[in-house]
Order: structure tokens, then C-alpha cells, then sequence
């Protein structure tokens, strides 16, 4: 049974920063893109960005590019979201997801990834 366990939302101040963690347990994860997506009320849910199995390349949204990072460390079935100066419209649910078809071609569809967290909250303020 694979588990994907997002943590480390909350509120901030615009400008500022978060750390989104997700543990992953279950299967094979070092194998696997992670992908980062979020989802706002009443907007659909939107790639924020993926890296492949070895962190060896990343990709991200446009709106995103130059504000956030994605790592990994495969000793802990993690991957991590650092959220740099974070923005009002960065405000919604995050998700974590795993690919487990793929380990170096990163998709940016939600059909691509297989295996979803539960989501986390982030709420930017002004």
C-alpha cells in the first residue's frame, strides 16, 4: 500500500517562506518522479513542479520558476517543496503525487501520476 504523507503548510506572510515535506513508504520510491501540484478553490488542480528519481533534473510552472525548489532525499522517502517568496495567489491545497511509470520523463498532467497525498494547506496573507 503506498502512503504519500504531506506536511508542513500553514500561514504566511507574502513574501515569505514554507517547507513542504512528503514521506513516502510503500513501494520503490527512489524510482520515481515526484511531482509537486496545488490546487486553489474553485480552480482546477495545477502542476507546480517534478523532479526525477535522482534529483538530477526539475521542472516547473512558469509561475513558480525561480521562487520554489524541489529536492529529494532517497535515504528518506522524501521529497521536499521550498516555497520562497511566496505570493497571495500562491494560496491552496498542495499535493505531492509519484509517478510510478517514469524516473527521468517528468509530466506535468495529473493523469500521469499515479499515487496522491492528502494535501496540505497553504495560506498566504497580505
Amino acid at each position: 500500500q503506498v502512503q504519500l504523507v504531506e506536511s508542513g503548510g500553514g500561514l504566511v506572510q507574502a513574501g515569505g517562506s514554507l517547507r513542504l515535506s512528503c514521506a513516502a513508504s510503500g513501494r520503490t520510491f527512489r524510482d520515481d518522479v515526484m511531482g509537486w501540484f496545488r490546487q486553489a478553490p474553485g480552480k482546477e488542480r495545477e502542476f507546480v513542479g517534478a523532479i526525477t528519481w535522482n534529483g538530477g533534473r526539475t521542472q516547473y510552472a512558469d509561475s513558480v520558476k525561480g521562487r520554489f525548489t524541489i529536492s529529494r532525499d532517497n535515504t528518506k522517502n522524501t521529497v521536499y517543496l521550498q516555497m520562497n517568496s511566496l505570493k497571495l495567489e500562491d494560496t491552496a491545497v498542495y499535493y505531492c503525487a509519484e509517478d510510478s511509470m517514469r524516473a527521468t520523463t517528468i509530466r506535468t498532467v495529473t493523469t500521469a501520476y499515479n499515487y496522491w497525498g492528502q494535501g496540505t494547506q497553504v495560506t498566504v496573507s497580505s
